[in-house]
């Protein structure tokens, strides 16, 4: 593809409804198109990229011994019931249809139920485990705001993948062997000095996750970088290590005046008006 074929053209600035730096700085350069708040066109040159991506973390996964596959996005409310998640109390971003017979169907916004009713149509025996899948498929979810950009909107690309295995040592093995194909991924990307593994807080099954955080200028997160272990923590589950104040919760003591020239630092401060050290 010649530059000088391609329709779209450089931006000076950014609509100004968007709010995501990956977005304003995607759209001025002419690799997205903004259609409505939380979704966007990929335009040829965002294309291209996109797919380099997607082969790169396609060659790794191979890699590892997952299998791709591609599931649909139109859902059956039989499949969600089992497990509870069909219900809009539950799950508020479903975006949900009518068949012309009046069946109601939704639009898929994860995939953990369909992938285990596909699996089990298939495995028989756990001698046929372990298995790993993954998929390169849009999501549907309908958000209140949709504020991150291309990375979680609306209408959004999501690499998923799933596996199943006949014990937990396995699977944690198997689990680590994510983690370094990931890493091959971003050193591939060049970006695999500046990304961390970075322990975050869960999702729908778990209290905590791990995710990926590349360190740039147009970063949305704040994260906490150990240097002798180089594990970092998001800014939501950053443990903390100050020695918990045995006084929070008193009661406050009435306001005062204190007139003593000879009170000179925090030690002598401290002293006068008896709190303990």
């Amino acid at each position: 593809m010649r530059l000088s074929h391609t329709f779209t053209r450089t931006r000076k600035q950014a609509p100004a409804d968007e709010v995501a730096h990956n977005a304003q700085l995607l759209i001025r350069a002419g690799y997205v198109h903004k259609t409505m708040a939380g979704v966007y066109s990929y335009t040829p040159l965002g294309l291209a990229v996109l797919e380099n991506i997607k082969q790169i973390v396609r060659e790794e996964m191979n890699r590892i011994s997952s299998q791709e596959l591609l599931m649909s996005t139109l859902q059956r409310q039989e499949l969600w019931q089992e497990t509870g998640r069909w219900s809009d109390e539950l799950v508020d971003v479903w975006f949900k249809s009518h068949l012309q017979d009046g069946t109601e169907v939704g639009f898929g916004w994860t995939h953990e139920e369909p992938i285990i009713e596909l699996l089990r149509s298939y495995l028989k025996s756990y001698k046929d485990l372990p298995i790993s899948v993954y998929q390169f498929q849009n999501k549907l979810r309908n958000e209140l705001r949709a504020k991150s950009g291309i990375m979680r909107g609306r209408e959004f690309i999501m690499k998923d993948m799933y596996s199943i295995h006949a014990s937990k040592e396995d699977l944690e093995a198997y689990y680590q062997a994510v983690i370094e194909a990931y890493k091959r991924c971003y050193h591939r990307f060049g970006l695999g000095d500046d990304t961390y593994v970075t322990f975050a807080s869960g999702g729908a099954f778990t209290k905590f996750s791990h995710e990926f955080q590349t360190i740039c200028e147009a970063g949305e997160d704040d994260i906490f970088i150990v240097p002798s272990t180089n594990v970092a923590y998001n800014a939501e589950v950053a443990p903390v290590r100050a020695t918990p104040n045995p006084d929070a919760g008193a009661v406050m003591k009435p306001l005062g005046m204190l007139d003593d020239e000879n009170i000179i630092g925090a030690e002598a401060l401290t002293k006068a008006l008896d709190i303990p050290r």
